[in-house]
């Protein structure tokens, strides 16, 4: 049923990534080889070779200040240390807007809760596990809701922040000729000046906020 479920949870991933993300509509199937898929709302991480679970982990995510990256990445490095606030092994992924990873951590009772700077932290031990387990280039999958890339659901956002719902935003504003920076899922100046620009062609409120109001203008709506 686990494997089943993992497989059924891959292709809603997917067909609701078929407007949220280009990235997520690369997998269709479950890779041959290892792979990562982690669950943010039931704060686990599996470790596949295919369909088959290698190993399980609790884990603790992002608070929702700093929420984990949702989406598809690749574990692009590593390294050991001594105990600190990533434990002892850190696995690199590359998300675009900042730097995360697949740790240890020196806090194991937060292990369970949201409670990160929107990293993965694993139990020291867990962690050196899968460090040894885990090669460069493996994918990882990270799903945190129902609504794929906008995970529980939608975020004001505003300057300075960095999250998968800025990249979401930054789709649409450069599809409706608003924006032409790149999607990095980083608020930065240029994102301000289209999202200025967007409000004034639809009559919203000239503030530099992503609320309610925009995500309708720009046809981002939630839908299971």
């Amino acid at each position: 049923m686990g494997r089943a479920f993992c497989l059924c949870m891959i292709a809603v991933l997917l067909w609701v990534g078929s407007w949220q993300s280009e990235t997520l509509q690369t997998m269709s199937v479950a890779p041959a080889d290892k792979w990562i898929l982690i669950e943010v709302d039931l704060k686990r991480l599996t470790l596949y070779e295919g369909t088959k679970v290698l190993k399980r982990y609790p884990i603790a995510s992002g608070a929702w200040s700093t929420p984990s990256p949702l989406g598809m990445f690749t574990v692009v490095g590593r390294f050991k240390t001594e105990m600190s606030g990533f434990g002892t092994r850190f696995l690199k992924i590359n998300v675009p807007y900042g730097l995360y990873g697949i740790h240890g951590t020196n806090k194991p009772e937060s292990i369970g809760n949201n409670a990160s700077h929107g990293c993965f932290r694993l139990r020291v031990k867990d962690a050196e596990e899968l460090y040894d387990l885990t090669p460069n280039g493996t994918k990882v999958y990270v799903e945190g809701g129902p609504y794929g890339l906008l995970g529980d659901g939608l975020r004001t956002l505003k300057s300075g922040d960095r999250n998968s719902h800025v990249m979401e935003v930054q789709k649409r504003l450069l599809q409706q000729a608003f924006y032409s920076g790149s999607i990095d899922g980083i608020y930065g100046e240029s994102m301000s000046k289209a999202v200025l620009a967007a409000r004034k062609a639809y009559g919203l409120a000239a503030v530099d906020t992503v609320d309610a109001a925009l995500y309708a203008k720009l046809g981002i709506v939630l839908f299971e």
